[in-house]
């Protein structure tokens, strides 16, 4: 039953909205789905990390913590869309809202994935629904932004079936590849095939994660999608991808070749913090500055792997805490585009005098992103800088500081310009009100990211830890 209400259930729900008219019964089955989802979910908390549905489905600790992430942003961003649509009300939504529950389920199907095909298959079926969702606005930018996601996506996973093929060829004495087994007996993998898997895994799953340099589609899908949905993507999707990038560490740690893999990890990391500290300099568009945030961000979640030790949980930490932060102020970014009709930063200043509880959620946003105490962002950066030191990377440190110096004042600079700023007399403002739904969510995700910093529960600490014991963290 669990195991439907996870995955079956969203389609269900799906092919519902598909064939019913009223959009305001299809929001009622969104957020009734996320719900459900989300109590299902929870309900894993108390029982133990390992659940087996069957041989090809079941968690362990990442699988039960990406879930988790999965569940609380879908049902945040369920809420938000609740207000949202009613702004877009001249359209039928029966497409966009049935696209977004078979995204839940196929996302959930990444994180309960036991077998590696499987996976590949469920990481596919994520770009696939996302591309409708991207061309939501059905202009000649989204259409453009969406055919770029899925070129530069699709050749992503073509490369990630080659590594599984790869996979399979270097797990010929095992005769499969469930995880499972290929944790077990990783020393027989034949070394080099396993080498040759993991460059094409990396790079193919490293595209869907927005690695750089195969993060080029990501700034115009980011920049052209709706910002729900663009809080969904760079908050649960490039979860998932992390995940798959995750495996692919985990089955060369256990194979022996940590010296081999960590350092990829460390070089795309760091490229990835150098390409966005360029770029995010001279943005002018609000939703492709977040598109170069998430890359940066992205960097640091594979830093963290490739150092290794400590930094692994500091990784997995920061992932969690990242994904709460870029759906907050992508959310935020939804008010402001609603208010001022525009995703210019140029034409969106003086946020506070207009929009009071928007401005102080967009000043709250950037000091919650670029890593302030008390928020979880701050620990798990120290936690990676921290590692780098220990282990004498020197030359990482002075990159990693460089890097993050670097973003924090172009943060700055436009965030602080866009809140504090004299509002321009130009652009039209249209919503008069800041609503319900506008707010709410802002303010779940705002608690959550800050009793992350100042108090982790429990059972979700139990999580962390045991998912970083996958690679032999904490």
């Amino acid at each position: 039953m669990e195991l439907f209400l996870l995955t079956g259930f969203p389609v269900l729900m799906a092919a519902a909205v598909f064939f019913l008219r009223q959009d305001g019964i299809r929001k009622i089955i969104l957020f009734f789905t996320g719900f459900v989802h989300l109590f299902v979910t929870i309900s894993f908390w108390h029982r133990p990390r390992d659940v087996q549905f069957n041989p090809f489905l079941g968690f362990d600790a990442l699988g039960q913590l990406v879930l988790n992430l999965v569940s609380v942003l879908f049902f945040v961003i369920a809420i938000y869309l609740i207000g949202y649509l009613k702004e877009k009300r001249k359209r039928s939504n029966g497409i966009f809202l049935g696209c977004l529950l078979c995204l839940l389920s196929s996302m959930t199907l990444v994180t309960m994935s036991r077998h590696m095909g499987l996976l590949w298959i469920a990481i596919a079926s994520t770009t696939l629904l996302s591309a409708p969702l991207i061309n939501y606005f059905r202009k000649p930018q989204s259409i453009e932004a969406t055919w770029k996601y899925l070129l530069i996506s699709s050749l992503g996973i073509a490369l990630g079936l080659l590594g599984t093929l790869f996979l399979a060829i270097s797990a010929t004495p095992v005769k499969t590849i469930f995880l499972a087994d290929i944790l077990d007996h990783a020393p027989l993998l034949s070394p080099s095939w396993l080498k040759l898997s993991a460059i094409f895994l990396l790079v193919g799953y490293g595209t869907k994660m927005g690695l750089a340099p195969m993060h080029t589609w990501k700034p115009d899908a980011y920049g052209e999608a709706p910002p729900p949905v663009g809080a969904l993507m760079s908050g649960a999707i490039t979860a998932c991808a992390f995940l798959a990038v995750f495996r692919v560490a985990q089955i060369c740690f256990h194979a022996g070749l940590q010296e081999f893999i960590s350092p990829l990890f460390i070089l795309l990391g760091i490229l990835s913090m150098a390409i966005a500290a360029v770029f995010i300099m001279g943005q002018k568009d609000l939703n492709r500055m977040l598109g170069y945030s998430s890359v940066e961000h992205m960097g640091i979640l594979a830093l963290g792997i490739g150092l290794g030790g400590g930094a692994v949980w500091a990784s997995l930490f920061h992932a969690v805490n990242n994904a709460f932060a870029k759906a907050l102020i992508f959310l935020v970014s939804g008010n402001l585009y609603q208010g001022f009709r525009s995703k210019k930063i140029e034409n969106i200043q003086g946020v506070i005098h207009r929009f009071p509880a928007t401005g102080i959620f967009l000043v709250l946003g950037f000091i919650v992103i670029i890593g302030f105490p008390p928020f979880g962002i701050f620990y798990s950066e120290l936690l990676i800088l921290r590692e780098a030191i220990v282990t004498q990377h020197y030359w990482v440190v002075f990159l990693y500081f460089l890097f993050l110096s670097v973003l924090f004042f172009g943060y700055s600079r436009i965030v602080l310009g866009m809140a504090l700023g004299r509002p321009p007399d130009n652009v039209p403002v249209e919503i008069k009100k800041e609503t319900f739904f506008m707010i709410a969510p802002l303010v779940i995700l705002l608690v959550v990211l800050f009793f992350s910093g100042v108090f982790v529960p429990g059972p979700f600490y139990d999580l962390l830890d045991g998912a970083a014991a996958l690679l032999g963290g904490r």
